[in-house]
């Protein structure tokens, strides 16, 4: 069997430098050996059916691998319509806000415009008081004015009366207003 098998010599060339010589058994260098090997490998892979099971595992993977493609697909369609639901509802909120601005404008126009009315008509209403009460202390003067006339023009009567008449005088007055009494009744 040592013949069979040779393990790495040793030669000496003919100009004394040591050759080395590659090992092999059989006569199968070890490169020969390792292609051997490989083509068991693969016979045992095939006659085991290694092949299908691994192209099951793989179809099972892209079936998988679909799946999850299809799910994407739909949760991305999911996400675009809630994406779109939510634009407009921002656009349905902005013409909201948009119209509450414009309502609140106009409310407050109808409000400033009320105010500016109720001021005019208070004002009217406080002049008309003022010019009321300007008219009655006119009036009140007046009448006071007029009695201290009445009164002056009493008082000259009498003091006139006191010194044009006598007593004489006063008599006969007083008889005539006494029998134009009696003609009365």
């Amino acid at each position: 069997m040592a013949d069979l098998i040779t393990i790495a010599t040793v030669l000496v060339s003919a100009s004394g430098a040591p050759v080395e010589q590659e090992a092999s058994a059989w006569g199968i260098s070890a490169g020969g050996w390792v292609a051997i090997g490989m083509l068991i490998v693969f016979a045992v892979a095939v006659l085991m059916k290694a092949p299908s099971l691994i192209t099951g595992l793989l179809d099972k993977k892209i079936a998988m691998i679909r799946e999850q493609l299809a799910n994407a697909a739909a949760l991305r369609r999911e996400a675009e319509a809630l994406k779109a639901e939510y634009e407009q509802k921002a656009r349905d909120v902005h013409k909201e806000v948009e119209e509450l601005r414009v309502s609140a404008e106009r409310q407050a126009q109808e409000i400033l415009d009320k105010a500016k009315a109720d001021a005019t008509a208070l004002i009217a209403r406080h002049s008309a008081m003022a010019e009321e009460k300007i008219a009655s202390a006119e009036r009140a003067v007046v009448a006071e004015i007029r009695g201290r006339a009445a009164d002056a023009a009493a008082q000259a009567a009498r003091t006139l009366l006191a010194e044009k008449h006598d007593a004489a005088a006063d008599k006969a007055m007083v008889d005539r207003t006494i029998s134009s009494l009696g003609r009365l009744n």
